[in-house]
């Protein structure tokens, strides 16, 4: 069981009162409330069942959320919501959300210490493709948009260092099948259709080896600028895709 912070605590003190509405704005009082409680979505869909109770995600195949760019974040439970972005769990959850909850609750693990990656005796070598590329097959580097470490830079190229090797090779697979598309114009899709499947493996397990970082204060200033406009596409309906890749 999780402890009691002040958060909760306060929770349970109105979470009984009967005015209607009361109920389902305390379980959204704060993002650490919406990520323990689910919010107005109910317990099922707690965050922290399946992220853990810090974002740490489980090392295995769901990812962490700790420490990531709070627009990034945000932008992908949007796209969980509008459909634009599919996944059986994280669409029920997004759409049991409002705007301003999946606000919040981006914020709230934006601002949680990154956690430390699993320690390994033999780390992988750095895949060459991430750092030049393939000229001769049309591949971009990869760390021209994520980093040289996958560190990422804000909301538009999200930090991919620190991931559970079995997701991130989840994600590229559906990029290259084409299951996921919510990369404005196809900019993932087409980065990664010609990675051979051993270089995706080692891409992935390299990847899971790298600390993360905290976003900068400048990255997460620009991203915190943007965030009614992400959220404003969700709420009419309509589908936002803007100029800049912001597909990890």
């Amino acid at each position: 069981m999780p402890r009691l912070t002040p958060a909760l605590l306060g929770l349970l003190l109105v979470a009984c009162d009967t005015t209607p509405g009361a109920t389902d704005r305390a379980f959204q009082a704060s993002g650490e409330v919406i990520a323990m409680s689910g919010g107005a979505g109910g317990p099922g869909n707690a965050c922290f069942t399946c992220h853990g109770l810090k974002g740490e995600g489980d090392t295995a195949s769901t990812p962490r959320l700790a420490g990531l760019d709070q627009g990034y974040l945000q932008k992908q439970m949007e796209d969980y919501a509008s459909g634009l972005r599919q996944d059986d769990v994280m669409t029920r959850v997004a759409r049991g959300l409002s705007p301003v909850a999946r606000r919040a609750v981006a914020g709230w693990y934006a601002s949680l210490p990154v956690p430390a990656p699993a320690a390994t005796t033999a780390p992988p070598a750095p895949p060459r493709v991430w750092f030049v590329g393939d000229e001769r097959r049309g591949i971009t580097a990869c760390a021209a948009c994520h980093g040289n470490q996958g560190q990422g830079a804000g909301r538009s190229y999200p930090q991919l260092a620190g991931q559970p090797a079995a997701y991130t090779l989840d994600q590229i697979d559906r990029w290259k099948a084409g299951k996921r598309r919510n990369d404005p114009r196809g900019v993932m899709a087409a980065a990664v259709q010609r990675l051979s499947d051993g270089e995706a493996r080692a891409i992935a397990a390299w990847l899971s080896t790298r600390p993360g970082a905290p976003t900068t204060a400048e990255a997460q200033g620009a991203s915190a600028a943007t965030l009614d406009a992400v959220a404003r596409p969700a709420a009419s309906g309509e589908t936002r895709r803007p100029a800049r890749s912001d597909g990890g």
